[in-house]
């Protein structure tokens, strides 16, 4: 081939690649949601204040005053932006719906589940766009009682036996939550490691750099932990 060949090759090769980049640019923005308008965005309120209205619906879910909700109203709203107030670690635990538990209604929470309530790499990266993305200020890891996958864990530490699958990963998630609370002694070593599983959760996530520590630092992110109690409903921090 030609050494004028060649060049026109690579610059048609420099052009497609600038243009890839460009796209792939374009299609993340720079800036949360609720910075792209002069108008605050509905989820443009402080950790705390997100706290509170969590507290505020799973107050009204356990007592069995969850507002009722017409689900079409906002739909056309939802279609053209996303403004969730607060981002859930969540157990895909079926008896905990994090939207019901909190009586929220579409839009308004971030949700990522995963058996354990554990937050991975992939887990990880979705919490930070949700957070500086779409402008979440709050993070709650929320652990529930009678948790199974915090129960197979427990039994794998005691007995070492090893299961099948995939399976083994999600023991070797929560391992270090069940080894903590066994130095414990609890009385119940289940509900412990339960707790402990989400204190973990939670230490990581606010020292997970560079973008969530970083919001963390400046005032702009909470994160907390709870744990969902399936019998009476309720939300507890630990």
């Amino acid at each position: 081939m030609c050494k004028q060949c060649d060049l026109a090759s690579f610059s048609r090769r420099r052009l497609l690649t600038a243009g890839l980049v460009t796209a792939a640019a374009a299609a993340l923005p720079s800036l949360p949601a609720w910075a792209q308008s002069a108008a605050p965005a509905p989820n443009a309120i402080s950790p705390d204040e997100a706290l509170a209205r969590l507290q505020q619906g799973n107050a009204r879910y356990a007592g069995n005053a969850s507002t009722s909700r017409d689900y079409s109203v906002g739909r056309v709203a939802r279609a053209q932006a996303q403004y969730p107030f607060a981002g859930i670690v969540s157990c895909a635990d079926s008896r905990l719906a994090p939207e019901l538990a909190f009586d929220q209604g579409p839009g308004e929470l971030f949700v990522v589940r995963v058996a354990g309530n554990f937050v991975n790499e992939d887990g990880l990266a979705s919490l930070e766009y949700g957070a500086m993305v779409l402008g979440v200020p709050l993070i709650m890891v929320l652990g529930h009682s009678s948790c199974g996958a915090v129960d197979a864990t427990i039994k794998v530490v005691k007995d070492g036996s090893t299961l099948p699958g995939h399976l083994p990963s999600l023991i070797n998630a929560i391992r270090p939550a069940v080894v903590a609370a066994q130095t414990k002694n609890p009385a119940d070593l289940l509900a412990e490691a339960t707790a402990e599983n989400v204190r973990l959760n939670v230490k990581s996530l606010l020292g997970a750099k560079p973008i969530l520590s970083d919001l963390v630092a400046g005032g702009k992110l909470k994160v907390v932990g709870a744990v969902y109690d399936i019998a009476t409903g309720k939300v507890m921090p630990v």
